[in-house]
């Protein structure tokens, strides 16, 4: 039988939610906190059994926590913010995840409960990826750069479009590079990135052609044109001209990105590995990622330089 979090009593079968809020009585928090919890639960009506105990139990160990510090066990006082957050600070043999968990139910509550004390949070705007190009939009792209009616330009717009899907890159990166900055070594095409976060990227096998012959072209000029990689509209006339009137939207560069990123999260297997690992969020990935060395440069070209 599923008794809840650590120290919640086993429950009878069949017991409803109000009856179940009604009849807890835990051994690990006080009666004045239990109390406390069944009082402020009950106004909360939980949609289910599950939801009912994780929510007596964070209260329950709130008001234990609070009655320590001679606070009396009301909702205006136990649940006010200053409260909460000391609690999920300061109190005593609980895991971070435990207090990250609390916190969030406590904040559950206080909401339903005393919403003067804290009023619903506004909407804040979350930046999310941008759409990838398919393969035929990127196909469609570089034929309208073969279309242009001057060399420079074509030139120009193909390696524009091959810097962003075959090698990710965009606004400073993407301008600055030149065409001794693309070369052939360690068994593929990369791309030696400068600026605030120089580094080697190796390019995807499917645009070395295309890249090759533009940096060829461009030789130690820069590749997208112009003389100063930090004018910011540099690459504007270039987008301008790859928006042919042939279906397609007019490019847009971090598009070009999310394209690279797609692939070469395919290439890897990036979705397999955080379905298995049963992740749907990437910051735990990041924090180990800190720990970890990345691979040299020729591990990197042939894990993110092949075919897909």
């Amino acid at each position: 039988m599923d008794t809840g979090p650590p120290g919640t009593p086993a429950l009878p079968p069949g017991c409803g939610d109000g009856g179940l809020i009604t009849s807890w009585q835990p051994t690990s928090v006080s009666p004045r906190a239990a109390d406390f919890a069944r009082t402020v639960v009950a106004q909360v009506a939980p949609g289910s059994r599950e939801r009912a105990k994780n929510l007596l139990w964070a209260a329950g160990k709130l008001a234990d926590f609070a009655i320590s510090l001679g606070l009396d066990p009301v909702p205006r006082v136990l649940l006010h913010s200053s409260v909460i957050e000391r609690f999920a600070i300061s109190a005593p043999a609980l895991s971070p995840a435990a207090r990250r968990t609390l916190r969030t139910n406590l904040r559950f509550i206080a909401r339903r409960v005393v919403p003067g004390l804290a009023p619903a949070d506004a909407p804040l705007p979350r930046e999310r990826s941008k759409a990838p190009y398919s393969h035929a939009e990127i196909a469609g792209y570089l034929a309208l750069a073969d279309a242009q009616p001057a060399a420079a330009r074509r030139m120009r717009a193909a390696g524009l479009v091959c810097l962003g899907a075959g090698a990710g890159l965009i606004r400073a990166d993407l301008r600055g590079v030149r065409g001794s900055d693309v070369a052939c070594r360690s068994g593929g095409v990369v791309v030696a990135v400068r600026g605030c976060r120089p580094r080697v990227v190796p390019v995807l096998a499917r645009y070395h052609g295309v890249l090759l012959a533009s940096a060829a072209f461009a030789g130690t000029a820069l590749i997208t044109g112009g003389r100063d990689p930090g004018r910011r509209n540099v690459t504007t006339p270039l987008l301008r001209s790859l928006d042919g009137g042939t279906g397609l939207p007019r490019l847009d560069t971090s598009r070009l990105r999310a394209t690279w990123l797609a692939d070469c999260a395919g290439q890897i297997g990036l979705a397999t590995f955080m379905h298995a690992a049963g992740i749907t969020c990437s910051q735990r990935l990041g924090d180990l990622l800190a720990t970890l060395q990345p691979a040299g440069e020729a591990q990197a070209v042939r894990l993110l330089g092949g075919e897909p």
